[in-house]
């Protein structure tokens, strides 16, 4: 377990694994939720011999809130960039979960892909609000309702409850939110950053994007439909999308296997040209 400091000043915590000579994965866990959320990847990454890095994002897990001011998905872009200029890496796979897909495009749209292989994103549409041109983002999330609709919590959709999912399903999302994340409430940090996520539109980031990314979609999310993937990946040349059956917004948790089979194979493709 690690800390170092963000350019602003926060402390901010890491947890690494497997070999420090490997290439680099690194793991950013979505709204709060902890690093250690990655618990069913560290594990099989670091047995294929891959350097695995996960970041507890500012807020979250280990890390430090911040100061004021600090709460909203361009800091959480800077923090990813100031975590790859702290440890130098060079060629590193970014993997996002929810939340931390999207910081992972905030982090490329301002300062370009620097010490970045490619892109992993899992379950996490780039624009959240519907509209005629998109209708990939939050179920229910408009333009009748864009003020209000985060202004105090996560809204429940009221697709794939959380009985549909089955004893396997739920225990492995329980033992993986225990530890560190998942706690009951908002902080006026938490929403700040909430209500910026909601109505970022993240596709001119992914047009311009340099390196291939892979959008992973779970069939059976809570909050958007699986399409989002598709959709995403036909804005750049260099992506592409999958989607696993049976599996919700938690994506990595709720399959593990599945989702680890096609992350490994990600990772084991030839470099793009």
């Amino acid at each position: 377990m690690t800390d170092f400091t963000a350019s602003d000043g926060t402390r901010l915590h890491f947890d690494e694994h497997g070999d420090p000579a490997g290439r680099a994965v690194v793991l950013i866990a979505g709204f709060k939720a902890a690093a250690t959320t990655w618990m069913y990847q560290t594990k099989a990454l670091a047995k294929a011999g891959y350097r695995v890095i996960a970041l507890d994002r500012r807020g979250h897990g280990a890390s430090d809130v911040g100061p004021d001011g600090s709460h909203d998905m361009d800091r959480h872009g800077r923090d990813i960039r100031d975590l790859l200029d702290h440890l130098a890496l060079e060629d590193a796979t970014l993997v996002g979960g929810s939340m931390g897909g999207n910081s992972i495009w905030a982090m490329l749209a301002e300062s370009g892909s620097a010490r970045v292989r490619d892109v992993v994103i899992v379950d996490q549409t780039p624009k959240m609000l519907n509209d005629a041109g998109w209708a990939h983002g939050f179920y229910g999330f408009d333009a009748s309702n864009a003020d209000s609709y985060f202004a105090t919590s996560i809204p429940d959709p009221g697709r794939f409850p959380l009985r549909s999912k089955g004893i396997v399903r739920i225990a492995r999302i329980l033992r993986a939110m225990r530890p560190g994340g998942g706690e009951r409430g908002f902080t006026a940090a938490e929403l700040e950053l909430l209500n910026d996520h909601a109505k970022r539109d993240w596709r001119d980031a992914i047009a311009a994007a340099d390196v291939p990314a892979l959008f992973v979609a779970g069939a059976e999310s809570e909050f958007w439909p699986a399409s989002h993937a598709e959709a995403s990946a036909a804005l750049n040349r260099l992506a592409t999308s999958a989607v696993i059956e049976r599996d919700g917004h938690a994506a990595n948790i709720e399959q593990p296997k599945a989702f680890n089979r096609a992350l490994l194979e990600w990772l084991g493709r030839a470099p793009a040209a």
